[in-house]
């Protein structure tokens, strides 16, 4: 059996993305740190190239390149040392609000498993002496502890010390030459196919580029959403789960799902002892459920676009089977493989809509 020169093209591609698979399967812990960068200076590079434009060229890439990374690193750092103090000072009302919490769980809950025939009872004092023991451990102790998981696993430790120190200096490299990258790897396509993988490249980029764009509007949108709506309720912790929802939003309906559990459990705990459970079942169902409308009736649309095409169930399929086959870097490279597949899709259905075996069918 002979194979046109078409089919030999096309079994050459498909071997060429077997091996790269492969390849990524391989080297996934040696490439994560330059994966996150790769990423990074994809979604930054635009920024620097703004302000090189602005400076119109008395302004070294250099300097708009470090500034740009700079920031980011602060906002970074900034979410950080927001969230941190405030669940530390949370301590001390978890410590008195959970054991009447597990007291009015078991009073509501024995009757009704009477009722149905099973005399099951919490562990209530099992329970709350293991959670008393770690809410009652000073910051003291968690450093210690900290340091002993470090000694006892060193070699994670020191990968985690790397990458945190490698990715900000790979993010340099990427940003300072990004264009020049793309460059060469365009130049490794043959001639003939060029313009045709030129073509499908700038179709994917956009793809992905407006995703990316109107993803991170959504996000900071409803970070400052959810942050003063819990926070109008009178709930402590508003903003650091208000800006957790607002950023995990990014996994459709898992990170919804998280924030609203977050949010649920931390009313339960701080309202408790004054208006009881309704008030925290009220300010989920009024500061969630209007959210979760706005999101979906009005940002979704108008920020990201339902003529992008990437499906929400595709997002999260996409994350799985990423996820599952190279680990964090294929959760890394998900969501830009999606956006190629997606175009792929695309030109393979116009293709066989305006092909012979589709018309003479």
């Amino acid at each position: 059996m002979q194979f046109t020169s078409t089919q030999k093209k096309a079994s050459a591609w498909v071997a060429l993305l077997i091996g790269v698979m492969l390849l990524l399967w391989l080297l996934a812990p040696v490439l994560t740190p330059f994966v996150v960068a790769a990423i990074l200076a994809y979604a930054l590079t635009p920024v620097v190239d703004w302000l090189d434009n602005l400076g119109r060229g008395r302004l070294p890439r250099v300097v708009a390149v470090v500034l740009v990374e700079l920031v980011f690193l602060a906002m970074l750092l900034s979410i950080a040392l927001l969230i941190v103090p405030i669940l530390v000072k949370q301590l001390p009302q978890l410590r008195e609000q959970v054991p009447p919490l597990l007291d009015q769980l078991n009073v509501f809950l024995a009757p009704k498993l009477a009722a149905l025939g099973l005399n099951v009872s919490l562990d209530v004092a099992g329970i709350r002496a293991f959670l008393m023991e770690h809410l009652s451990a000073n910051l003291e102790d968690g450093v210690s502890q900290l340091l002993a998981s470090a000694k006892m696993g060193g070699s994670v430790a020191l990968s985690i010390l790397g990458n945190g120190v490698l990715i900000p200096v790979a993010l340099f490299y990427f940003l300072m030459d990004w264009r020049r990258f793309i460059g060469m790897l365009l130049n490794l396509v043959p001639p003939g196919t060029r313009s045709v993988v030129n073509s499908f490249t700038a179709e994917a980029d956009g793809v992905l580029g407006q995703y990316l764009r109107g993803q991170i509007l959504v996000m900071m949108v409803l970070a400052v959403y959810y942050s003063v709506g819990l926070a109008l309720f009178g709930l402590d912790l508003a903003l650091p789960i208000g800006v957790f929802t607002g950023l995990a939003i990014a996994i459709p309906y898992v990170g919804f799902g998280l924030g609203l559990i977050l949010a649920l459990l931390a009313g339960f705990l701080e309202f408790s002892a004054q208006s009881g459970h309704v008030s925290a079942l009220v300010m989920v169902a009024v500061v969630y459920g209007l959210g979760q409308l706005v999101e979906s009736f009005f940002l979704t649309p108008r920020l990201v676009g339902e003529r992008i095409g990437l499906h929400p169930l595709a997002v999260i399929f996409a994350l799985l089977a990423f996820g599952h086959s190279f680990g964090f870097v294929g959760v890394l490279i998900a969501l830009p493989l999606s956006a190629v597949l997606l175009v792929a899709i695309r030109r393979a259905r116009d293709t066989y809509l305006n092909s012979a075996l589709y018309r003479d069918s």
